[in-house]
């Protein structure tokens, strides 16, 4: 494994950020998901070895997330959400000094600085100041120095944000290059679930600090529930109500189309028999195929 975690917590104060959180990270790339407060960025500051678990054990690529974090941060590479560009540097002293950071002699950091920024795609551009920079280039460049020291695992955090579908195309691109070619395992924090499911092949779900879900996107989408699409005319409110006390999950859509998450131990007859009792007529029942989307809402619970 490349990542173990067991029965990992960490709280600010009151507030619980990760609670009881068992997983095992094996090679490839793996999505991590949840939504605002699920306890994605603490994990990652956990796995950097940037925030020690109050409770709990864990190895990052072998070493102990608790005592050797120096060796944790010397074999990995992060990709942070915010800027962290150095005004008045060029591509090329920027992504050097970070190989130098993770332990590279200074020529050894240049001349790979200058490798991974062509493989990136700013090899022309990579003596301008960064200020000049666009958002799609300083994305690239903080991609390029995550990997100038070749990482054994690379944790990105929502790599494609603020780019237009152009750029995105772009960086997936070059993620799923590093992840199948490259030999580098792969962590990917987005908000965007169809980046994930483009470029992932398993995926992570934290809730309120809680694993949601774990394991193959398809297996998970596959085995977890049934999904259908709805169309009804009567009491709805009631109904869902009804649905929803019966065990479904049940999210509607601007459209007035429900979306009804059948588990699937649970009898799809209750549904029709809940029907009736409101006094609902059943104007569209079909069965829809479930994307990563669908899984997710499952996960973490509709309102």
């Amino acid at each position: 494994m490349i990542v173990e975690l067991n029965n990992i917590h960490f709280s600010y104060g009151r507030v619980k950020a990760l609670d009881g959180v068992t997983l095992g990270l094996s090679k490839g790339a793996v999505g991590l998901l949840g939504p605002n407060g699920a306890g994605k960025s603490t994990l990652l500051r956990l796995l950097l070895g940037f925030l020690p678990p109050q409770k709990g054990t864990g190895r990052v690529l072998g070493y102990d997330i608790r005592l050797e974090q120096p060796q944790i941060r010397r074999h990995v590479g992060y990709m942070p959400e915010d800027e962290c560009l150095i005004p008045g540097m060029d591509a090329v002293t920027f992504t050097a000094y970070f190989g130098e950071l993770s332990g590279m002699p200074h020529q050894e950091a240049i001349k790979r600085a200058h490798d991974v920024l062509f493989y990136v795609g700013l090899g022309e551009s990579r003596y301008r100041q960064l200020e000049t920079y666009s958002a799609g280039m300083k994305q690239r460049l903080k991609l390029a120095q995550a990997i100038v020291h070749d990482p054994k695992l690379l944790f990105l955090d929502e790599p494609t944000s603020n780019l237009d579908p152009s750029g995105r195309k772009e960086i997936l691109e070059l993620i799923t290059d590093i992840s199948s070619k490259k030999d580098i395992q792969v962590l990917i924090s987005s908000h965007i679930l169809t980046d994930i499911e483009s470029v992932c092949s398993d995926v992570v779900i934290l809730n309120k600090g809680r694993l949601a879900a774990q394991g193959r996107i398809s297996e998970l989408k596959r085995l977890r529930f049934r999904l259908y699409e709805v169309r009804i005319k009567g009491n709805g409110q009631g109904f869902i109500e009804r649905l929803r006390r019966i065990g479904y999950t049940v999210e509607e859509t601007e459209d007035n189309l429900l979306k009804v998450y059948i588990p699937e131990d649970q009898e799809i007859l209750q549904f029709f028999q809940a029907a009736e009792e409101e006094k609902v007529q059943v104007r569209l029942f079909v069965r829809s195929q479930t994307s990563l989307e669908d899984l997710f809402a499952k996960a973490v619970g509709v309102d």
